[in-house]
């Protein structure tokens, strides 16, 4: 026996709300739909990354957390680092023995993009800047431990320091904005030098040439594994920028 009909006043009124609950695509849109404030977040950091690419003088500081990425891969997998050099034409050399090739060669570029990308992720919301800003003023306080050269240790000393004054100054307010400029910064160096150094090979010895070596005996060329780690480093800056837009709506 079929039910009986709905009357249709309940119907329509049916009708309507489903008409009126939006769809998945909808609230995942919505979701993502950057605020006032997050729209003048953006273009802050359009602003910072126009004077980086301008200007393209990468301060040591963002040479000091693609070491710190060698470093801390390989304390995780088991190497003992020995030191941790800063050049002032921005070079860089960590030094270790043991741990695992395969992950300590791709952590300087990729684990650059990694700190670059959760900078950024938290430049858009006071409270998460002064958490990670907490965060990489500890890693910087590890690259002190392992500093060898005078510059090294002035480096990260400095930075602690600037980190702890814009804490305490303003309640953090200019944090954010100093996470979010290191955080473009940070991002900009590792996928330019990507580029320019594994996929351009104006270097003749990099940290893909070493990896292709070992992974594969060089039937991979450096090129192909600079263009696997940019893209890497392309979805790290993505997923931070739609994490923000989500998290951080009301910032």
């Amino acid at each position: 026996m079929p039910p009986p009909p709905l009357p249709a006043s309940l119907a329509a009124a049916l009708v309507l709300a489903a008409s009126d609950t939006p769809s998945r695509t909808e609230q995942v849109a919505a979701a993502l739909r950057p605020s006032q404030a997050q729209l003048q977040t953006i273009y802050v950091a359009a602003g910072y990354a126009a004077i980086i690419l301008v200007l393209w003088r990468m301060p040591i500081l963002t040479v000091a957390l693609h070491e710190f990425g060698h470093a801390s891969a390989g304390c995780c997998t088991g190497a003992r680092v020995e030191s941790i050099t800063l050049d002032p034409d921005e070079g860089g050399l960590t030094r270790m023995r043991g741990g695992n090739p395969f992950i300590t060669l791709p952590a300087g570029y990729i684990g650059s993009a990694f700190w670059g990308s959760l900078m950024i992720f938290a430049g858009f919301n006071t409270n998460a800047s002064k958490v990670v800003g907490a965060v990489v003023g500890l890693a910087m306080l590890a690259t002190l431990i392992w500093a060898k050269n005078w510059l090294t240790r002035g480096i990260t000393v400095l930075f602690i320091g600037l980190i702890a004054l814009l804490w305490w100054f303003s309640d953090g307010f200019y944090l954010r904005y100093f996470v979010l400029f290191l955080g473009v910064m940070s991002a900009c160096y590792s996928l330019w030098d990507i580029v320019d150094d594994l996929i351009s090979r104006r270097v003749n010895e990099s940290d893909a040439s070493q990896f292709s070596r070992i992974c594969c005996g060089g039937c991979l060329p450096p090129q192909f594994w600079g263009v696997i780690w940019l893209l890497i480093s392309f979805l790290f800056v993505a997923a931070a920028i739609v994490g923000a837009l989500a998290a951080f709506k009301e910032a």
